[in-house]
């Protein structure tokens, strides 16, 4: 179904289609210092970096590697928070054809155990404050030596060679000719939310295409400041550093998200274009109103899962448009919509790089209006993962019927327009009917008292589920259930309110601003929850 080209980001990217042999980091990396030479690319920790910079501290990282060792195919290990060295090792192993594996810093014990494990490093790279944790696993057998963050190391760690992170030396031969399109450069582990997390395995295409992709959505030219505080173990900061790097821009990497000193902190960099998750999205819109709110520069900001109802309030209070889309670590940017076309509340349309469908169970194409599981495939070589890493019976699940299959429930109108409506595991069938936790949520946020709220199912008693929700109001707000019951009635159906309310403080998240579900379902009812029909609360229907 192709949709209105009208309704499309506009292909105005001047790296689109050049030849696929060049679509490589180290290519990129050559080309744009040519280009642009001693503009800044990159600011990180109150250094700068210009575009030839860059590209040389790769070619000196990639020499320093290859002195320790590192060769085409090794992986090197990163555990360690938003740093400019860790971008550096990153460009650094693209260089010479090694992979990088970044790892969120909140995993230890059998989490960050099975992601040693399954990556076998030979080289680890960590932080002072996150050595204790790794010690406590078990040493892969391919680990030959640590490097830390810091000008002293202990002789050892996990039992290999330990010293302070080197500087960066020597001049490496150039990138090597056998570094093509599909070179695996990272390993990117996805949460195990139904079983121990999957390594994605990205070739240097993939980031190619999500600087292109995404670029020309948010319509950023070489003008613009890109600002993030996303942490760089996650696709979203590593593919807005290619975003900036294609397009001429300035990458900004900022601390870790505080809702009361984000706009203070892009104000100061002069940031133009930033990244936002729905749940960071909420936190700022909650805040009381303050002088920083307008006085800063930012124009426009990815923003997926945002609520349909914050869109508009959001840009007249802050003075940023909220851009939708759908990507994930395994695909790029597949759907969205040019930045005047959006449409809150719907995920965009088919961009025409990627070919997307939705099927049912047996993968055939469902009627427009009917809920199904997204399905997508590219139309460039190496522009989507190649797999799972050392995991071929995922992988072979996940790209059955040679489609990439998310997990994910959406619906598609009859204009190609596409809404999520659920993960397919957060789905909840309570007495025949199918809930969408997604919109119950989307009804609660909209209730003035509310921070945030995540939806759930937990067992009933009559088999299936009842619908609970977890909700955090805002800040000396006390809330009533019984009100809350009655701001839904007339946004949901009767069958999709919840029957069980938890007034919580915060939310279990992860380190990418998801919400932990399954320790919510975990804990499910407890003496502390407000459960509707005990109450004798009876729904309007």
């Amino acid at each position: 179904m192709a949709p209105d080209a009208e309704l499309l980001p506009k292909p105005s990217s001047p790296l689109r289609g050049i030849p696929v042999l060049e679509q490589t980091l180290p290519s990129l990396l050559e080309r744009q210092a040519a280009a642009y030479g001693e503009k800044p690319l990159l600011r990180c920790d109150g250094q700068e970096l210009s575009f030839a910079e860059v590209r040389d501290r790769a070619k000196a990282a990639a020499a320093t590697l290859q002195a320790a060792g590192i060769e085409t195919g090794d992986r090197v290990l990163l555990l360690s928070e938003n740093r400019i060295e860790l971008l550096e090792v990153v460009l650094g192993c693209a260089w010479i054809g090694a992979v990088v594996v970044p790892v969120n810093t909140a995993l230890r014990g059998d989490q960050l155990q099975h992601v040693v494990a399954n990556s076998q490093p030979k080289l680890i790279a960590v932080e002072p404050a996150l050595l204790e944790p790794l010690e406590k696993v078990e040493a892969p057998d391919a680990l030959e030596r640590v490097w830390l963050f810091a000008e002293e190391a202990p002789d050892t760690a996990l039992g290999a060679a330990c010293e302070p992170f080197p500087e960066l030396r020597g001049e490496p031969a150039p990138a090597s000719e056998e570094i093509g399109p599909a070179t695996l450069v990272a390993i990117l582990y996805t949460s195990g939310t139904t079983g121990p997390s999957k390594g994605v395995c990205c070739p240097q295409a993939q980031f190619y295409w999500w600087g292109i992709s995404v670029g020309e959505m948010l319509e950023i030219g070489e003008d613009d400041v890109l600002y993030t505080c996303l942490p760089m173990f996650h696709t979203n900061a590593l593919n807005a550093f290619v975003q900036a790097l294609v397009a001429g821009a300035t990458f900004v990497i900022g601390e870790r998200f505080s809702a009361s000193r984000f706009w203070k902190r892009a104000a100061a960099e002069g940031a133009t274009v930033s990244y936002l998750l729905g749940a960071m999205v909420n936190i700022l819109h909650g805040r009381p109103p303050a002088p920083e709110d307008s006085a800063h520069q930012v124009r426009i900001a990815l923003a997926p899962a945002t609520p349909a109802t914050l869109h508009e309030s959001f840009r007249e209070r802050f003075g940023v448009l909220l851009i939708e889309g759908y990507g994930s670590t395994e695909t790029n940017c597949t759907i969205g919509a040019a930045a005047d076309r959006q449409r809150p509340g719907w995920m965009g349309v088919e961009i025409p790089d990627y070919e997307v469908d939705v099927v049912d169970a047996n993968d055939v194409t469902v009627a427009p209006g009917e809920a199904g599981e997204l399905v997508m495939r590219p139309r460039h070589p190496f522009s989507f993962a190649s797999g799972y890493f050392a995991n071929e019976t995922a992988t072979v699940e996940a790209w059955r019927n040679l489609w990439f299959h998310s997990g994910d429930r959406v619906l598609r109108d009859e204009q190609g327009w596409i809404r999520f409506v659920d993960r397919t595991k957060d789905a909840i069938r309570r007495r025949g009917e199918n809930i969408s936790s997604y919109e119950v949520e989307a009804a609660i946020n909209a209730h003035p008292g509310v921070a945030g709220v995540a939806v759930f199912a937990v067992p009933s008693e009559m088999a299936e589920d009842e619908v609970m929700a977890a909700v955090v109001p805002k800040p000396g707000v006390e809330l009533d259930p019984e009100d809350l019951m009655r701001h839904c009635e007339g946004r949901l159906a009767y069958f999709a309110i919840p029957r069980y309310v938890d007034f919580v403080e915060e939310l279990p998240m992860t380190e990418n601003g998801k919400v932990r579900k399954a320790v919510l379902r975990e804990r499910a009812v407890t003496d502390s929850t407000w459960d509707r029909e005990a109450a004798g609360y009876v729904l309007k229907r």
